[in-house]
């Protein structure tokens, strides 16, 4: 009697196995309920237009016609992080960096330029890359080099109505823009990468995708 008592008693009672099993449940749904929630808090990098498809490409490119567009780019390969060979002074771009511009320049002039403003960073290295990629100087604008909390507001006050806007800055400043309009965790840029931001005249802003330097084709396909 004593063994069979001890062996039903080292057995827990049915009800106690039910609400272990409603328990471990219920905190199974609660796991998966926070990490959906984070995945939706925690904001993802603006989409790639490789990979965005072509009705939202051909929205940007109506979106362009009517002069409705902002495009931050990162300048060029920097020559202080880089063992390529420089274009100049250290401060600046590469060789390399330079024929990217121009890669990039020629995407844009693909788009059509002659309702678009272009103003730089005067630092360096964006001087630079904004002059390969249009074979001029651009406009200097100390804010492009500053930027942080008045970005977005900057942006949208040097955006003339009818006009296309090109701001060549750092990655730095195009993380400070993509965190004020909802995008905080968002990857930093690469060299000669494009971000491409909707605003429409009555001041509305959307992010729109980003363009890599080597990317610019899909564009131009798209065009045609």
């Amino acid at each position: 009697m004593i063994n069979s008592f001890s062996h039903k008693g080292s057995q827990p009672p049915v009800q106690a196995k039910r609400l272990l099993k409603s328990l471990l449940t219920l905190g199974g749904v609660l796991l998966v309920a926070a990490l959906v929630t984070g995945f939706v808090w925690w904001q993802k990098s603006p989409v790639n237009l490789v990979d965005a498809g072509t009705q939202i490409r051909a929205q940007l490119l109506q979106e362009w016609a009517a002069g409705e567009v902002v495009v931050l780019v990162r300048h060029a390969e920097r020559c202080d992080r880089s063992t390529n060979p420089c274009l100049g002074p250290p401060d600046g771009i590469t060789r390399l960096g330079s024929e990217a511009a121009k890669a990039v320049g020629q995407g844009f002039l693909g788009l059509g330029m002659t309702q678009a403003d272009v103003l730089s960073s005067p630092l360096t290295r964006t001087m630079q890359t904004a002059y390969y990629m249009f074979g001029k100087d651009a406009q200097a604008q100390d804010w492009l080099a500053t930027c942080g909390s008045t970005l977005r507001n900057d942006v949208v006050a040097h955006k003339r109505a009818g006009h296309n806007l090109v701001l060549v800055t750092h990655s730095g400043c195009i993380s400070d823009f993509e965190a004020q309009t909802g995008f905080k965790h968002a990857a930093t840029s690469e060299y000669g990468s494009s971000l491409f931001v909707h605003i429409a005249n009555d001041g509305e802003l959307q992010i729109v995708g980003i363009v890599k330097a080597e990317d610019w084709h899909l564009l131009s396909n798209q065009k045609h």
